[in-house]
């Protein structure tokens, strides 16, 4: 069967979800509730509202596009389970909203409640996995408000019968504007859980890459398309279904390059990422006069935490030290797990003091750092501070080539280890060799 899930069920009381900042906690039950209140509203409206019951026409469009949404998410499930781990803590993109806002244009509220309850349903099932049943929630929740909010404009602008498609330059402008009400009100309620959730997180961490986004945007415009063809001629459905299959992974390709060098359980680069991005960075040091900072953290108690706590439980560990190192850098900077509970971090342009101002930064954060673990026991354990030793290393002062200066940030991350851990030692330059002239020949 196609529906077998990924992981085991996990009981309601176990989710990650009670364990949020209690703001965050509060926020994301306000949105399920009025979610679930427009839903109850619009299913009442379809019974008892001015027609009762759904048209034949419009059970057949839903079918249509419901199968059309499980086929999207079963060919691409494989790199959205990447794509949303990649995302950590800026907003995840997806297509969803190509069939959602289709929907929006072909069907009553309620059928396109229902449609994004399947889609929600099959991506937790079949997808992303069923530890995380409450993140679809809240994702299924900002879809119905943003629905919502979509659906009045499009009544505001007259179009109030299904198909609700543009059939000149006002009914256009309304669809557009009802397109950009979806887009806005979906990205400012996930944008608020990201803040309320993180309290370290800023702004511009939040709103992620921008230009992301234009998944989205793409993703609105041709269910534009999908939802005028299905109402004229829909036996061209498929192959503009075809069309999209094959745009997917156009639409996401640098999300997918990014997610081909992601580590699946941190977020974070890969080794061979990593390995590839910094002879890159050294040559443009060289053109550009400039330098590059490099630190190796090796985490102190991170055995001690598999062996209390079981390797699931050093995973999410893992994966909280990650995004906590990920908040000290700059934009432009990258973190890499280079090993088991080892990481590497390149930035690029940092002179040695400002080398150490994140390296203390980043110790001083990973030492206070609490994390909330599942155990072996199905228990909830709390770990305080994950403390980690750093070694530090500036091209080109004290290393001329990519071996170099991997190697004497670790020969500086073991000399911290050696000097008591929780703390950072900076590789020193050579000192150049002393010849003595006294025997040399005068000419």
């Amino acid at each position: 069967m196609i529906l077998i899930g990924r992981s085991k069920w996990v009981p309601p009381r176990r989710w990650k979800l009670w364990s949020l900042p209690r703001p965050a906690l509060s926020y994301v039950l306000g949105v399920d509730a009025v979610a679930v209140t427009i839903t109850a509203l619009a299913l009442a409206s379809t019974i008892s509202g001015a027609r009762t019951g759904v048209r034949p026409s419009e059970w057949a469009a839903f079918a249509v596009l419901a199968a059309a949404s499980v086929l999207h998410l079963e060919s691409a499930r494989g790199i959205e389970r990447r794509r949303e781990m990649a995302a950590n803590s800026s907003p995840y993109t997806n297509l969803k909203s190509l069939w959602v806002f289709a929907g929006l244009l072909l069907l009553p509220l309620s059928l396109v409640i229902a449609l994004i309850v399947v889609s929600y349903g099959y991506s937790w099932i079949r997808v992303y996995g069923r530890t995380i049943a409450h993140r679809k929630v809240f994702s299924a929740s900002t879809f119905i408000l943003a629905s919502a909010a979509a659906a009045a404009v499009l009544r505001g602008g007259g179009l109030i019968a299904e198909p609700r498609v543009p059939t000149g330059p006002f009914s256009l402008l309304v669809v557009l504007g009802a397109a950009t009400t979806w887009w806005l009100v979906n990205f400012a309620l996930v944008i608020g859980a990201i803040l309320l959730s993180s309290p370290d997180a800023t702004a511009r961490g939040a709103l992620g890459d921008l230009s992301d986004q234009l998944v989205v945007v793409a993703g609105l415009g041709l269910g534009v398309a999908v939802g005028a063809l299905q109402a004229s001629y829909p036996w061209v459905v498929p192959i503009l279904m075809v069309t999209v299959l094959t745009l997917h992974r156009d639409l996401l390709l640098p999300q997918f390059q990014r997610a081909a060098g992601t580590d699946v359980k941190t977020g974070l680069a890969t080794p061979a990422y990593w390995a590839n991005a910094v002879p890159v960075e050294l040559a443009r040091a060289e053109t550009l006069r400039s330098t590059v900072g490099l630190l190796m953290l090796d985490l102190d108690k991170f055995k001690e935490i598999n062996d209390t706590y079981g390797h699931p439980a050093g995973d999410q560990a893992l994966k909280a030290v990650g995004q906590s190192v990920r908040a000290e850098v700059r934009q432009g900077d990258l973190v890499a797990r280079v090993g088991g509970d080892e990481l590497a971090v390149l930035l690029p342009g940092a002179s040695e003091t400002e080398v150490l101002e994140v390296a203390e930064r980043i110790r001083d954060r990973l030492s206070t750092l609490t994390v909330s673990v599942d155990t072996t026991a199905d228990e909830t354990a709390l770990i305080s501070g994950v403390p980690a030793s750093i070694g530090t290393a500036v091209y080109p002062d004290v290393a001329n080539t990519m071996d170099q200066l991997v190697l004497a940030a670790d020969n500086a991350l073991l000399s911290a280890k050696r000097d008591g851990r929780n703390r950072i030692v900076a590789a020193r330059p050579n000192p150049p060799a002393v010849t003595d002239h006294a025997d040399q020949p005068v000419d």
